[in-house]
């Protein structure tokens, strides 16, 4: 009786990781279409010679509506599998990006994305394949115990003095290195992991029957995942403004990834039952995913920003000397100064002042 038990336990969590691995494949695939909508929309936008508010087009819309709907399942499938299974299934986004930009977008197919992407799905396949069997059902009363547990604690601990110590670098010290920055997000990362699965767990169980919702430790992890997703978000805007994305996606991806593994394995315990072999090669499925997603964003956003210039004097009939290329801040074009033009402007700005 006991055996029937344990395998019909046993089979319902592979059931509930199985969807979960299916549900946030797609919420990752419907994210990278949302991004190249939204891309797609703002070059469009750009071509028309009287463009109106990027907010105001349809294809925007409809690019935020995806990010939701792949958000939300996301979301979803971080209660009903492991963290450590499904934090390193972003690399599918990235993946689905560069197939989205190279067949619809018409971008440069080049040898690094081709295998990036044959590592990176070779990996997800290890992943899955060799992942944590650990217990699902996430209840108030687990999450309590976790939180107050002393692994726990002292994890919790190391990492607001290491977030305190490298925010201090950035914020009064004026350190801005992209290590610093990643590194910032990364921990608030594994405090966002750890809340998501919290509180995404307890609704899946409560819409199950299980009512978890009286639980204070449920507003608790509420507030924590807010506040923590909101802090990311800002700071993942401040790596993007002062990095280029080719740099700044691959390094939060491994940096994110692994804090949320080592999140997993010490608040939520899984990998605790996995034997050498299971953990050697999830653990090469791990780095094969974080081979791939370099090779896929190495110089991808460089190649795309490659705009010739127009030059004046190649145009039958026109003595100038002049030249037009793309303004850096806009997708207008303006005129190259030459030496006269640049005196006029510096004896018209001195007297205005």
């Amino acid at each position: 009786m006991e055996a029937r038990v344990a395998v019909v336990i046993t089979s319902r969590q592979l059931q509930n990781q199985l969807i979960g691995v299916v549900v946030a494949v797609i919420g990752s695939f419907l994210i990278s279409i949302a991004l190249n909508l939204q891309k797609s929309s703002h070059l469009r936008l750009a071509k028309i010679p009287d463009p109106r508010a990027y907010y105001k087009s349809k294809g925007w819309w409809s690019g935020v509506l995806l990010m939701a709907a792949g958000e939300l399942g996301v979301f979803m499938a971080y209660g009903l599998a492991p963290v450590t299974l499904i934090a390193p299934l972003g690399c599918v986004s990235v993946i689905g990006s560069a197939i989205i930009s190279v067949v619809f977008l018409k971008e440069l197919l080049r040898a690094s994305d081709v295998v990036g992407g044959t590592l990176a799905i070779t990996g997800v396949y290890l992943l899955v394949t060799f992942s944590p069997t650990a217990p699902q059902d996430i209840t108030a009363v687990k999450v309590q115990k976790y939180i107050v547990s002393w692994e726990c604690l002292v994890y919790l601990i190391l990492e607001i003095i290491l977030f305190c110590i490298l925010l201090y670098f950035y914020k009064r010290k004026k350190v801005k290195h992209i290590v610093i920055l990643v590194m910032l997000l990364a921990l608030l990362g594994s405090v966002a992991v750890i809340s998501v699965k919290a509180v995404s767990g307890l609704l899946i169980l409560t819409v199950k029957g299980s009512m978890q919702l009286t639980y204070p430790i449920f507003y608790v992890m509420l507030v924590v995942m807010v506040t923590s997703c909101a802090a990311k978000v800002k700071f993942l805007h401040h790596a993007m403004q002062l990095f280029n994305a080719t740099e700044v996606v691959p390094i939060n991806f491994v940096f994110f990834t692994t804090s949320a593994l080592i999140a997993g394995v010490i608040f939520y315990q899984e990998c605790r039952d996995g034997g050498p072999l299971s953990v050697f090669m999830f653990l090469f499925g791990l780095l094969l995913t974080f081979l791939g997603v370099f090779l896929i964003a190495k110089n991808r956003d460089k190649n795309s920003r490659e705009v010739a210039f127009i030059t004046f004097g190649q145009i039958p009939g026109k003595q100038m000397m002049d030249a037009i290329q793309p303004q850096s801040n806009s997708f207008s074009y303006g005129t190259l100064h030459n030496e006269g033009d640049v005196e006029k402007l510096d004896s018209v700005q001195q007297n205005e002042f």
